[in-house]
């Protein structure tokens, strides 16, 4: 038993892509059939859905964050993870090949709900 997308969950898509092979499009194309509002931010130029891609590099001050979902490698998120956290997102997806116990940990530590789960299956059933 689904319940109704929440039309407040702003979604931070970290590792956002033009790419529609990538599940980070997937996801954010997904989030847009739902209604439900996103930012695409990553290293890669480009435009998802006619949202312009945010240099994550630039380490943008964004409010109001509800959920990060992560399609950064473990390998990519060192140097991110104090950014995203400093955000105060409610809670940070962590998609298959994102897994990073020191990044769970940190965002359990500062009061983030951190799942390891997939988007697109949480989107698809009615669980995000």
């Amino acid at each position: 038993m689904g319940s109704a997308p929440n039309k407040t969950k702003l979604t931070l898509v970290v590792g956002a892509t033009d790419n529609p092979e990538r599940y980070a499009y997937r996801a954010a194309d997904l989030l847009q059939a739902k209604g439900i509002p996103f930012i695409p931010i990553g290293i890669k130029k480009g435009v998802v859905f006619g949202k312009g891609i945010v240099d994550l590099r630039q380490k943008p001050t964004l409010a109001g964050i509800h959920t990060v979902t992560l399609y950064l490698g473990p390998q990519n998120q060192a140097e991110w993870m104090d950014y995203l956290i400093g955000l105060g997102p409610k809670r940070i997806i962590f998609n298959p090949g994102t897994a990073n116990s020191e990044f769970f940990s940190k965002a359990k530590e500062s009061g983030i709900e951190a799942l390891e789960a997939c988007t697109l299956v949480m989107l698809t059933t009615g669980q995000f």
